[in-house]
């Protein structure tokens, strides 16, 4: 049976007043990775600001896990990368449609000088075809899936956009064909009540944020919930 591995991520709803001790709940709970959402005062305007290497420090402090810091913005220098690294973290993912061509050249290889894997991210609307050169070389494949438009009937709002399964699924050959050891992630709107047909397209990771968080019983309790709906629908679609 396939481990998928959860990612506890520090989005909008992480109280960032206790971080030590609200990551290691999660992660002692289970999950095993620690994603950091970090902004610039442009994208993702909801989280200006925060999320970089002083935070990774605080969460390197309490555990050994990978911890990947997920950039929103259109720029990333060498100073940045090189910060986080010395902080603790293991790998950096970025939007793929602001780095293409030789300004994502340069970051790979200071990724790899400073020890840290590399990963793209493939936000909302963004088409496929920004990996098709850089798929080679990359450890991560990243899908946000928030939802967008009008939500069915009896929802408040969609959780996850309706063209992500066939998105999911062409990526999934794309790195089985280009790079196989590069990871699969899905992020977004991801719930243990909904997230069975993502498991069904094979991911390597899957993000939570509200799932673990807000959950009413806790932060341990919400990393149990999914843990066992993520097992449940890997040994209902057989996924190996």
């Amino acid at each position: 049976m396939k481990h998928i591995k959860i990612a506890a991520g520090m989005a909008w709803c992480f109280d960032y007043g206790a971080v030590r001790e609200n990551m290691k709940e999660a992660l002692d709970a289970g999950c095993d990775i620690c994603h950091s959402d970090a902004a610039d005062m442009h994208d993702l305007k909801n989280q200006q600001l925060i999320g970089g290497h002083n935070v990774i420090k605080a969460v390197r402090e309490i555990t050994d896990k990978e911890i990947e810091c997920h950039l929103y913005t259109k720029d990333c220098d060498r100073l940045f990368i090189e910060k986080i690294a010395k902080a603790g973290c293991t790998m950096l993912i970025i939007p793929a449609e602001n780095f293409i061509g030789a300004p994502l050249a340069y970051i790979i290889g200071y990724c790899q000088e400073f020890g840290m894997k590399v990963g793209l991210t493939i936000g909302c609307y963004t088409p496929l075809c920004f990996l098709d050169e850089s798929i080679y070389d990359i450890d991560r494949v990243n899908i946000v899936v928030h939802g967008a438009g009008k939500a069915p009937e009896g929802e408040s709002k969609w959780a996850w956009r309706r063209s992500s399964i066939n998105l999911i699924r062409k990526t999934r050959k794309m790195i089985d064909e280009c790079n196989p050891t590069c990871e699969l992630a899905i992020d977004g709107g991801i719930r243990p009540e909904n997230l069975a047909p993502i498991v069904e397209c094979n991911p390597d990771v899957l993000i939570f944020s509200s799932a673990l968080y807000l959950d009413p019983e806790g932060i341990t309790a919400g990393v149990k919930k999914c843990r066992k709906a993520i097992d449940e629908a890997v040994i209902k679609y057989n996924i190996q």
